[in-house]
């Protein structure tokens, strides 16, 4: 990917900021100064540049869990920050950043200010090859060599010629710092799904009102006595919930293969936590089995149906999951799926031990 050029500007030194680093602090360094400079200043002061870093890195850290790798203190101090202060996983990134602004906590601002170790300077080690922190900071004074920003002991001031190209392009800049970081990730968490969507949080979930009417209300109008594979209780219409059976958290999509109707009183205890498959698998594949012969019969064409096909691409009415080797097959979707998401710290469920 590359970035719109200006021959007024060294752009390719602003590209090479982005390569070769081991830690994720640039690109949540810039993320947060192109939030920033949608209000149209030039002067930004650290302190909300830090709370930004945090506020972009929170969704994906706490909710997604995803690593960042040993080396990488922005996600430590992310995971410390959530102790510390008082902060929904569900909050904006506008109010995270606003929440720890606005903190009087020392700790807090101990852990934000941490970041000025190395970031702020570092990012403009492509101009200044050789120099160390002190001397970047002197050399930042002059634009002689074009840099993005001068550097102050509490604040940044952007060069207005690097101003005008920062808005102009910012949807670009954006895109191209989150495909630098998805590739940064990617290395350090190579076998989780959808890494892309999980970096910013969405400013919705969708809802799984299709999926509820269309698919598995049509399964529980022509099955009685369907009952929730987690707590054994029976299932009507009027009664369940739909349940990613490996939570979105970690899955990060809506088909229906992973989807599974279940009483409301599983929901609050389940939550994001991962399903045992020596217990919950067998059960989930049968309530799957009658609902594709269900399906098949009184509502053929389906559009549901089109999320098994890329795993049961002979997927028919003759043959909905009947044999052994779909069973088989079916399972070893959810195995590895299972183990990764425990390694990346959720946890396991049991209905019963919650009783």
């Amino acid at each position: 990917m590359l970035l719109p050029q200006n021959d007024a500007l060294p752009v390719n030194l602003l590209a090479g900021c982005f390569r070769e680093t081991s830690a994720s602090y640039k690109y949540y360094w810039f993320l947060s100064i192109l939030d920033l400079i949608e209000g149209g200043q030039t002067k930004i002061f650290k302190k909300e540049i830090f709370a930004g870093m945090v506020a972009f890195a929170w969704y994906p850290i706490h909710y997604f869990r995803l690593s960042f790798g040993l080396q990488d203190k922005l996600q430590e101090n992310v995971l410390r920050l959530k102790e510390i202060e008082d902060i929904s996983l569900e909050s904006a990134i506008t109010d995270i950043r606003k929440k720890l602004v606005n903190s009087d906590n020392k700790a807090t601002a101990s852990l934000l200010w941490h970041l000025n170790q190395t970031v702020p300077h570092w990012f403009l080690s492509p101009w200044y090859k050789g120099l160390n922190k002190s001397g970047i900071y002197q050399a930042s004074q002059s634009d002689k060599l074009k840099p993005l920003y001068k550097l102050d002991i509490d604040f940044i001031e952007i060069y207005p010629r690097w101003f005008e190209y920062l808005v102009t392009h910012q949807s670009i800049l954006r895109d191209f710092a989150l495909w630098n970081l998805t590739n940064f990730l990617q290395v350090r968490n190579p076998m989780i799904p959808d890494l892309p969507g999980k970096l910013i949080k969405p400013s919705e979930r969708k809802s799984l009102t299709d999926q509820r009417n269309k698919f598995w209300n049509i399964v529980l109008a022509n099955r009685n006595n369907l009952k929730c594979i987690y707590t054994g209780k029976e299932l009507t219409t009027g009664n369940y919930v739909v349940d990613h059976f490996i939570p979105f958290n970690f899955i990060s999509h809506d088909l229906i293969w992973n989807l599974v109707p279940a009483h409301k009183d599983s929901s609050s205890v389940k939550s994001d936590r991962l399903p045992p498959l020596d217990i919950y698998f067998d059960p989930f594949y049968e309530i799957h089995r009658t609902a594709l012969e269900i399906i098949f019969d009184k509502s053929p064409k389906n559009r549901f149906l089109q999320d098994y096909y890329p795993i049961f691409p002979n997927l028919s009415k003759d043959n909905p999951l009947s044999d052994g080797l779909s069973k088989s097959r079916f399972r070893d979707i959810f195995e590895p799926l299972v183990k990764i998401a425990h390694n990346n710290g959720f946890e396991y469920f049991h209905y019963a031990a919650k009783q």
